[in-house]
């Protein structure tokens, strides 16, 4: 089973500043639907279809980094995991690189809540979820080292990669 899905999106004009970089509250969007596209194609799980049963997520939080421009019409490549599984809430990171991968433009931990969708309150995940939850968890993000330590840790292989091509 594939941990780190990732596809590729085409920068669109009305998501772009007058300089034609993408405008930084719509990497969230980009990395948002990313995440759900993943969930769809790699795993077969459709969050409408959680929401119908009351089972959904609500955004806790948002740790993003903004390194280089993604500019219009611009192919980029998203890849996200799920970095950390609880009982009552997830985190995922996201990253978003040029089409070829050699360049670092943003990186995105978000934490989800999970709530009952009818009553509006946290609950606990259901034991089968935190199972499919622990298949797909990325174990080699160590998340109590932080978001900082992480983001050094993935520009640094990024230098590296670079440096081992002939």
């Amino acid at each position: 089973m594939n941990k780190t899905p990732h596809s590729f999106y085409t920068i669109r004009f009305t998501d772009c500043d007058p300089f034609g970089h993408l405008n930084n509250a719509r990497y969230i969007d980009y990395f948002l639907n990313a995440r759900e596209d993943h969930l769809k194609d790699e795993y077969q799980l459709d969050l409408a279809d959680f929401y119908q049963q009351g089972v959904s997520w609500l955004v806790a939080s948002h740790e993003i980094s903004y390194l280089r421009p993604a500019n219009y019409s611009e192919r980029v490549y998203i890849k996200s995991a799920l970095i950390n599984a609880a009982p009552g809430s997830l985190m995922v990171e996201m990253i978003m690189m040029d089409e070829k991968q050699t360049h670092l433009k943003s990186l995105m931990w978000t934490t989800f809540i999970h709530v009952n969708a009818k009553t509006g309150k946290k609950e606990t995940h259901a034991d089968s979820f935190m199972e499919f939850a622990r298949l797909v968890e990325v174990t080699n993000v160590n998340v109590s080292k932080g978001y900082q330590n992480r983001l050094k840790e993935i520009i640094e292989n990024i230098k590296q990669q670079k440096n081992a091509i002939p």
